[in-house]
């Protein structure tokens, strides 16, 4: 059984000849009684602040959980967006690379045409410089041979009036 101030307040005691004073004795229960109901007070309130801080420790915990959790998953956001990021520069390099391929070829195929084009164009040139010879050399025989008759014809003429005159 727990001594409580109702049970110190409510204790009688059998009274002998020659005993304790009585007077003496109840001013001590009173006493007793009232430190009791202090310390029950201060129990309680102690208890009251206990169960409040407990709750308040659940309340922290349970937050520091969620903390951990969001704090978890950011990172595996974080490690996800970096790696979608990585594989997109990855093939946005590749993309790159294949295009740069691609113009590098048409280029290296258009200075390939041109190197034919202009190997055709000076062998059309020198064609056509000899052709040009050829006519320029052929109108210089014919020019020359024009000459000659026209000689010969003007020498015939010349000729054809000294006799009319004479």
């Amino acid at each position: 059984m727990g001594i409580t101030p109702l049970v110190v307040k409510q204790k009688e005691f059998t009274t002998r000849f020659r005993g304790f004073d009585v007077q003496e004795v109840d001013y001590f229960l009173e006493d007793i009684t009232t430190e009791l109901d202090n310390l029950n007070n201060t129990i309680k309130d102690l208890q009251e602040k206990n169960h409040r801080l407990n709750l308040e420790n659940q309340g922290y915990r349970k937050r520091e959980g969620s903390m951990k959790n969001a704090m978890i998953q950011s990172q595996k956001v974080l490690d996800q967006m970096k790696e979608n990021a990585k594989k997109s520069s990855q093939v946005i390099i590749a993309n790159a690379e294949v295009e740069a391929q691609k113009m590098l070829h048409r280029a290296q195929k258009r200075l390939s045409q041109l190197h034919s084009d202009i190997i055709e164009l000076k062998r059309q040139r020198i064609q056509l410089e000899m052709q040009i010879s050829a006519v320029i050399e052929s109108h210089s025989k014919m020019l020359e041979m024009t000459k000659e008759e026209n000689k010969t014809a003007d020498e015939t003429d010349s000729t054809i009036k000294f006799i009319q005159q004479a």
